[in-house]
């Protein structure tokens, strides 16, 4: 151009300064949840996503099993932030964090990452090479690749299900990090990316954890334990001629009780459709251990939906085994300059805490050189604030048992704030009357049915059929016969738990969050052992009331579920089920207490045709 001449004047589109500004507004949603994740004593780190204001956050296991129990964190807020391990999956690579010192934290927004689409707009917000020394992230900008990716075991645990893939710059550091939609909503957990030139340089392929997977385990993440994914307890093969079929399938499951066998088509699971075997990998892969889903299948041209109880991929020791594998080496107290990898200033040995190439998790081979007995103690010269310490329960089975102690306590508080009488004490006993109909009852006719529940002593009225028991074996009985008197051991226990709480019950433990009947929303679950049978109870997330009771028996039958129904704040009635049938649907009269009686019988004006024992 020659001089003096002017330059023309640009003017953007409209449309591309408006797209660019609702970029810059996303960012600055998104941004200040961002967590930069450092291991005390310079051991490496990652980056993590804070989804409570309460402080609590998401990052990987990778991350975070370097650290132990205890890690630095930064906000973009340029504050430092002392943080505590809360409770691991190890299997689907996430990790859950608190970060202490506030009760504000800034959270992201989640969003349903179903709803995600190749070729969406979306962010990546980290702390890639630990360059966020100055406590701000860095933010990559890219597209959606791909959905629902399945990426097989590397080494001998980690799964990714039902990913998200992305081209949006993916680097060691940016593990555990949030990827955000183009409005700044949380999408996922980063997890994953290739690498060439020593696992230093990012090729455009990286992938997350989907949000919806993470929350799913939010629940049993937050119990404090070391928790499993789930299976079907069979395999599958997609047909030729297409759909999924059962190439196996164990006698013990559960799915096998509902009628799954070789040979059966799978339609769908937990609602999602399913038509190639990856599909069904993507869904039980998002899903806890334990879980109770609905199962949609064909067997000879006839669909049936029916429930099935999810069994773990691992047994408990094998996984915690596994894990410890997994674990990489302790980091170093001290650490010379020429000792340093050839990343940038600050960061730790190559690699440290990050996944160095596809399907490579770092450590997941390592030796546990160094560690202490306990894998998650916390990193060696590393010394852990008071503050911190007084959140860290050490206990087999668990990341932290401390944030187990404080779940129990909310759930006795809230079982004995709805309790259905005022107490449960030695000298009272529970009182309940009223009409029932039991489901082998073919005219449907109504029975009269009193209960009594007080210590070594369990009773029930049906009509003219008495029921009794004075040991746990005859609770037991009763429900491994499966029979109207599987109601017993769980009004027992219940009362029971109300009058000693978890701690005088026996070994007890809040289990995490579950489906009720296969339905959403989560219900709180809270676990019980007494004797020989588990029981369960189930309740509702807003409103922390008691709707349903399981006792388990035998672990090749149904447990009893005890079904709570309310009219307003009062409890109306109880359904038995045994599996998908009802044995009892039981309309209450009135429940109350009276002083007990040791020799008083359950009624003693009725005339009854036998007396038996559940």
């Amino acid at each position: 151009m020659a001089s003096g001449t002017a330059r023309a004047e640009i003017t953007l589109d409209p449309l591309v300064q408006s797209a660019e500004q609702e970029r810059i507004a996303a960012i600055n949603v998104a941004r200040p949840s961002a967590v930069s994740v450092f291991v005390p004593g310079g051991g490496g780190g990652g980056s993590g996503v804070l989804i409570s204001p309460d402080g609590y956050a998401l990052t990987n296991f990778h991350v975070t099993s370097p650290a132990g129990t205890f890690m630095r964190c930064g906000l973009s807020d340029g504050n430092i932030y002392d943080a505590v391990l809360v409770g691991i999956d190890p299997v689907g690579d996430l990790a859950m964090i608190r970060l202490l010192g506030r009760d504000d934290f800034p959270y992201a927004t989640i969003a349903n990452s179903l709803n995600a689409r190749a070729g969406d707009w979306c962010m990546v917000i980290g702390n890639p090479f630990l360059l966020a020394s100055n406590l701000q992230p860095t933010v990559t900008w890219g597209i959606l690749s791909g959905v629902g990716r399945y990426q097989y075991p590397s080494g001998t645990l980690l799964e990714y299900a039902d990913c998200l893939q992305t081209d949006a710059s993916i680097n060691p550091g940016n593990s555990g990090g949030p990827i955000y939609d183009a409005k700044g909503h949380l999408l996922g957990i980063v997890g994953r990316a290739s690498f060439e030139k020593r696992g230093r340089v990012n090729v455009g392929v990286g992938y997350a954890i989907s949000i919806n997977q993470a929350k799913n385990f939010l629940g049993c993440l937050r119990s404090g334990r070391i928790v499993d994914h789930a299976t079907l307890g069979a395999t599958v093969t997609t047909d030729p001629d297409g759909g999924v079929v059962v190439s196996n399938i164990l006698e013990s499951s559960d799915a096998f009780r509902r009628g799954l066998r070789y040979d059966s088509e799978i339609i769908e699971i937990d609602g999602r459709p399913v038509t190639t075997a990856n599909d069904v990998q993507n869904v039980l892969g998002t899903l806890p251990s334990g879980w109770r889903v609905k199962l949609v299948m064909q067997n000879e041209g006839r669909t049936t939906e029916t429930l099935v109880r999810l069994m773990g991929v691992h047994l408990q020791d094998e996984l915690l085994e596994k894990m410890a594998s997994a674990l990489p080496p302790p980091p170093p107290i001290e650490e010379s300059p020429d000792e340093k990898g050839e990343g940038p200033e600050g960061e730790g040995p190559e690699g440290e805490g990050e996944n160095k190439g596809e399907g490579d998790n770092d450590g997941e081979n390592a030796p546990n050189r160094g560690r202490d007995a306990n894998p998650h103690a916390p990193s060696k010269g590393a010394a852990i604030p008071k503050a911190v310490e007084e959140l860290i329960t050490a206990r087999h089975g668990y990341a932290n048992y401390h944030f187990n102690e404080m779940l129990q306590t909310e759930f006795i508080d809230s079982l004995r704030k709805s309790a259905p009488v005022e107490n449960a004490t030695d000298d009272l006993a529970w009182v309940i009357q009223g009409k029932g109909i039991e489901g082998k009852n073919a005219d449907g006719a109504q029975q009269p049915v009193n209960i009594r529940i007080e210590p070594g002593r369990y009773a029930m009225l049906v009509g003219s059929t008495a029921i009794e028991g004075r040991t746990k074996a005859d609770l037991y009985n009763g429900v491994d016969a499966q029979t109207v008197g599987g109601i017993l051991p769980a009004l027992s226990a219940w009362r029971r738990m109300l009058r000693d709480g978890p701690k005088r019950f026996g070994e007890s433990y809040y289990w995490g969050t579950m489906p009720l009947g296969g339905e959403r929303p989560l219900r709180h679950c809270f676990v019980g052992i007494d004797g020989e049978m588990e029981i369960r109870w189930l309740y509702h997330p807003d409103t922390m009331r008691l709707e349903c009771i399981e006792v388990q028996a035998d672990r090749d039958e149904d447990p009893a579920e005890l079904w709570v129904r309310y009219e307003g704040d009062k409890i109306a009635g109880f359904d038995l089920r045994y599996g998908l049938e009802n044995e009892l649907s039981l309309n209450i009269d009135s429940w109350t207490t009276e002083p007990i009686e040791p020799t008083k019988p359950i009624d003693a004006a009725a005339d009854t045709d036998k007396e038996v024992t559940p």
